[in-house]
């Protein structure tokens, strides 16, 4: 179980700091979709390095996230790719972005919550399931996929949160795939759909994410993601696979998941560097009012 914990954690580090890379590269695409989602928008942005190492880092931190879902409960993993933005608010200060007391606070608060988390949670449950569960992730990933398209077509006050939330949601139905795939050999793995799955999901939440950066709000669609990733897949875990906490430890892990996504939330805004100064003759961009953000 330790060194679940440990793969979990590693996930996060990787997740976090390829984060601020694919935010920057997200901003820096230029927007030729128009209104609505652009599937060339993960094109365009693959022609930048920050982005392509920030998918390497992805790579790592998914194969780490999928190593500790095999032994530990998704309510403790996904708390934990929560709080990646942790480790994405210190990252950021390579660009010059000072933490404040309320920010390190906050850091200190995700680590507590973690740490009270790891301490309530036994191993992952052990509920199998049939064919028909992996025929109904892999309708929610069609759900999910029509639902942020019709997002990215919504208002701007809805269409980055809406975005946010589907990524989000798309980010947490790739974890519930990934742990209740049996068996790494191909043959085995290329016969279940879960497999499927998170290669669709995990395209649509890349994809919707990128989008809400580029044309958003960063903070408001790293907190709807957040929410979305955490939230969704613990309650399937609790409900449907098993996962159990210590006995006479529900609550000290309930504390723990809220303190830890709480903490992540506040730290949204972290998740990309500020804009850099204007130079001469040029107006400075207009700040945003909550500050800025991303992930994945």
């Amino acid at each position: 179980m330790v060194w679940g914990f440990l793969c979990a954690l590693l996930s996060a580090v990787a997740y976090g700091v390829a984060s601020v890379l694919q935010a920057v590269a997200a901003k820096a695409a230029p927007d030729e979709g128009g209104a609505g989602v652009d599937p060339r928008l993960l094109l365009r942005v693959l022609k930048q390095w920050k982005f392509v190492v920030g998918l390497l880092l992805d790579g790592v931190g998914f194969v780490a996230q999928i190593a500790a879902l095999h032994v530990l409960p998704l309510f403790l993993v996904q708390a934990t790719q929560a709080a990646s933005l942790a480790v994405t608010a210190v990252a950021v200060r390579v660009f010059g972005v000072r933490l404040g007391v309320r920010e390190w606070t906050a850091v200190g608060v995700v680590v507590a919550g973690l740490a009270l988390l790891g301490s309530s949670a036994e191993s992952e449950g052990s509920s199998e399931v049939g064919l028909g569960f992996r025929l109904t992730l892999a309708g929610a990933a069609v759900v999910l996929g029509v639902a942020g398209l019709l997002a990215g077509r919504a208002g701007d006050r809805v269409r980055t949160a809406g975005l946010g939330l589907v990524a989000g949601l798309c980010f947490g139905l790739v974890a519930v795939a990934g742990r209740v795939i049996p068996s790494l050999a191909p043959l085995d793995l290329l016969r279940d759909p879960a497999l499927y799955v998170v290669a669709v999901a995990g395209a649509l939440a890349m994809l919707f994410f990128a989008t809400a950066l580029q044309r958003g709000s960063v903070t408001t669609a790293t907190a709807m993601m957040v929410l979305g990733e955490t939230v969704m897949p613990s309650l399937i875990g609790v409900l449907l696979l098993g996962d159990r906490t210590r006995p006479g430890f529900a609550a000290v892990a309930l504390i723990g998941f809220v303190l830890a996504v709480a903490a992540a939330l506040a730290l949204a805004r972290f998740g990309e560097p500020e804009p850099a100064v204007a130079s001469a003759g040029e107006q400075p961009p207009e700040a945003e009012p909550a500050g800025r953000d991303a992930r994945r």
